[in-house]
């Protein structure tokens, strides 16, 4: 179905109810609610949230959270994304990678995803930042798993280098996006398919233990050019590939073409296995933190072993859970 199909429908059909598989529970269970409690006491606001994830309840009681850095104010405009576009004109605050640092080591969660706002205002776009934080994360929290989903720098590669060099993320993530064909009608005009993949090779050839990236699916993509995507992907080197339902932020924003079943997304998950990736998840609901830690753990540490994926992530929280009430201890005291 194309764009021109879509407009072409009537207000029912293009303002239906969603599928039945993109329907959630709403969070709840009690560490979901000891961990809300206790961000906002240290004054730390979530992507999860923000973003309202329909994934956050799952994720949290899995021990895996998602945080923004470098404030919410991104300099581009995407036609998918609803965080606010404009000009921070440089502000940083300065205490923010140690302040972040000190207020994850006392959180009961193994894996964090640390994102950012692309800030094309700041000379290296906010590297050496993003690397301070998770510096400092390690340094206290040595058990922690650190993701960082970045964006591309405007192709400053040896900002990259900064990245691996000082931060050492054990995950290194980059979001193509799209597909191809979709890149001007869905990405900022800063952004480019190519530019994208350079940063993703440039990681793995700086050392990045795993690369990490994702693509939405239901913009009006053909399945031909996920596939090509999904190759030039692995061309780069990436090791672990999302690929999620695209759900509309407001009217403004790019339209929804249609909703992917979940047989394509199976489908699209066992294709990029034989590709080579190391671990592929692929589902309407997934998105590019979903289950993170469970997707490190079974890329990496246990390839093919569903039960010994699973005892090594129960091992990891129960380290997280002791790790976490020690250094709020030493905090404190």
């Amino acid at each position: 179905m194309t764009l021109v199909q879509l407009r072409k429908r009537s207000p029912e059909e293009r303002f239906a109810p969603k599928p039945a598989w993109l329907k959630v529970r709403a969070p709840g269970g009690e560490k979901y609610t000891e961990l809300k409690a206790t961000l906002r006491k240290l004054d730390l606001h979530t992507v999860c949230e923000e973003a309202r994830c329909p994934n956050v309840g799952e994720c949290w009681g899995e021990g895996t959270m998602t945080i923004m850095l470098l404030g919410d104010v991104c300099t581009r405009g995407c036609r998918f994304c609803a965080v606010t576009t404009g000009n921070p004109r440089g502000a940083v605050d300065v205490r923010e990678p140690e302040h972040v640092a000190r207020a994850i080591a006392r959180l009961d969660v193994n894996y964090v995803v640390l994102t950012m706002v692309d800030r094309d205002d700041l000379l290296d776009g906010g590297a050496e930042h993003v690397a301070k934080t998770v510096a400092g994360m390690h340094a206290l929290r040595p058990d922690l798993l650190v993701e960082t989903l970045v964006g591309d720098f405007n192709g400053k590669l040896s900002c990259v280098d900064t990245l691996v060099r000082d931060g050492a993320p054990d995950v290194y993530a980059h979001n193509l996006e799209v597909v191809r064909r979709l890149q001007r009608t869905v990405r900022d005009v800063r952004c480019d398919y190519q530019q994208s993949l350079d940063v993703l090779a440039r990681a793995k050839a700086k050392g990045a233990r795993v690369t990490k990236s994702s693509l939405m699916l239901g913009m009006g993509e053909e399945l031909d050019e996920v596939r090509e995507a999904m190759r030039d992907l692995r061309a780069a080197g990436v090791d672990v590939l999302t690929l999620g339902q695209y759900l509309r932020p407001s009217p403004k924003h790019h339209e929804v073409v249609r909703y992917v079943p979940p047989e394509e997304f199976d489908l699209l998950r066992d294709e990029g296995l034989a590709m080579g990736f190391k671990y592929v998840a692929s589902g309407p609901l997934v998105r590019s933190s979903y289950h993170a830690a469970e997707v490190f753990i079974r890329s990496m540490l246990h390839p093919g072993d569903p039960e010994g994926a699973a005892e090594a992530l129960k091992q990891r929280q129960n380290t997280a859970t002791l790790a976490a009430a020690a250094e709020a201890a030493r905090q404190d005291a």
